[in-house]
């Protein structure tokens, strides 16, 4: 499909820079199968949902992955994308052109790493010695890795440490919050358990290339980033015993999604799970895992919005987008939500 089928105008007010407070007060838009839309809140999801679905969160935590060093008189700027081992990470690097395979970047307090390999995509892949863990570096030299449509207006702040957070964050590894969760609060997890909703967990660490635009003009020609994920045994079972009982699987945020997908068989199972996954979804796919999905509102152009698109419909997420953006909805990752019920 032509990518340019995917741009809308949104107006650069519409761009949320800060989180809602308390956060499940974020504004909620109900897409309904036939296209039908409605205006709520995120407390009110208890009421739109039935006894015995189940939400799956993603319990990845955020690591401050952003770096700022020089090599030599050259600033560097390095955005950790996907860990490769122990003491390796591939990197987005600002400024790469300056760098040769062998040279060391110095990131500042007791922080360096050698720059090891370039990559087709222009990213390389960072070697951090010592003995200390990666992740005790980075909380001493890293800063948390805000979307650039954010960055872009302000600088990070410590409030961010927690913003950018999850209440489910417990696994590191991601550069990028599962923003769709960042809404929910104990007391809507109470509420919700007396609605009868369960709600299950997955580990996918997000990578900085959700960030990325699709530069390809057919989305054919589009190559997806790769992510680590994992499904439990017993948690695909219980996911499976739960859609055999008549309820439905809701993921939030397209990255739960995309895990159960890639779990997914074409009977409808989800299978345990462990390892890279690279789907892409578009217009035209089949959902085998889920039923539903609550997510933020997506850059134009994104695969985030060609997958809503792809579960939805086109036309139904371009009027959806149009009724946000005419309500004062705010997008992107500290904005509000969408429950895709079709």
């Amino acid at each position: 499909m032509r990518v340019d089928l995917f741009d809308f105008e949104l107006p650069p007010e519409n761009i949320a820079l800060r989180p809602a407070r308390p956060r499940d007060a974020a504004k909620l838009l109900h897409v309904a199968g036939g296209g039908a839309l409605t205006d709520h809140v995120v407390r009110d999801l208890p009421g739109l949902l039935r006894a015995g679905d189940v939400l799956v969160f993603n319990d990845t935590r955020v690591i401050p992955a952003q770096l700022e060093g020089r090599r030599g008189e050259a600033r560097i700027g390095a955005t950790l994308h996907k860990r490769l081992d122990l003491r390796r990470w591939q990197a987005f690097i600002r400024n790469g052109k300056r760098l040769r395979a062998g040279d060391t970047i110095d990131f500042g307090a007791d922080v360096a790493a050698t720059a090891e390999e370039r990559h087709a995509d222009g990213s390389w892949t960072l070697f951090f010695p010592g003995e200390e863990p990666v992740e005790i570096l980075l909380e001493r030299a890293g800063r948390m890795p805000l979307p650039p449509y954010i960055a872009g207006k302000r600088e990070t702040d410590a409030q961010d440490r927690s913003d950018y957070q999850t209440m489910f964050a417990q696994k590191d590894g991601a550069v990028a919050a599962p923003t769709a969760a960042l809404h929910f609060t104990p007391e809507l997890m109470a509420a919700l358990a007396q609605a009868g909703i369960a709600h299950e967990t997955l580990t996918l660490h997000v990578g900085a290339g959700t960030f990325l635009p699709v530069k390809a003009d057919d989305t054919a020609d589009h190559q997806m980033h790769a992510e680590w994920g994992r499904i439990e045994p017993d948690t695909a079972a219980r996911l499976n015993a739960a859609r055999a009982a008549g309820g439905r699987i809701i993921a939030v945020g397209t990255t739960s999604l995309r895990l159960l997908e890639s779990a997914a068989d074409e009977a409808r199972t989800i299978h345990p799970f462990e390892g890279d996954t690279a789907i892409f979804i578009t217009p035209g796919y089949t959902f085998k895992a889920i039923d539903g999905l609550m997510t933020n509102f997506h850059l134009p152009k994104s695969t985030l919005f060609m997958l809503v698109s792809a579960l939805m419909g086109l036309e139904t997420m371009q009027a959806a987008y149009a009724h946000a953006i005419a309500g004062g909805y705010r997008f992107y990752s500290y904005g509000d939500s969408s429950l895709l019920l079709p």
